[in-house]
């Protein structure tokens, strides 16, 4: 069950935020293979003096619409995590029109019996979702 929260600048449409997260999603599902309905996510539009960031970080240009993208779920191997980052950041780019230097994405990993959803079935194999196919 993963769940995602987005900080972004105030003023993007419905339009773009709804590309952004579905953008995500995709890029879930694709490299993780969560189920489609497994989707639950917050955007947090900021003020300018509330989103701070580096316009240069690691020598690269950021614009205004640069974002923060975190993701709570079960544990994962280093090795599927880049495999997962590399996916959505691609479906950011291709689906959503989010330039590549303009997101940064990290993972909040809580145990297993940190999680609790009425109809969910966990493998006591992975302590992730039953539905899970990879």
């Amino acid at each position: 069950m993963p769940y995602i929260h987005v900080s972004m600048r105030k003023g993007t449409s419905e339009e773009y935020r709804a590309k952004v997260f579905q953008a995500i999603h995709e890029g879930m599902i694709q490299s993780m293979g969560i189920p489609e309905d497994d989707f639950f996510g917050l955007i947090h539009e900021l003020d300018d003096a509330n989103l701070f960031y580096d316009k240069n970080y690691f020598g690269r240009p950021r614009s205004d619409k640069f974002m923060l993208i975190h993701f709570f779920w079960n544990a994962r191997a280093a090795v599927t995590k880049q495999i997962i980052f590399e996916a959505i950041a691609d479906k950011l780019v291709e689906s959503a029109g989010v330039a590549r230097d303009d997101f940064i994405m990290s993972i909040v990993e809580p145990a297993p019996e940190n999680w609790w959803v009425t109809g969910r079935q966990v493998d006591p194999r992975t302590g992730t979702d039953a539905r899970i196919k990879l």
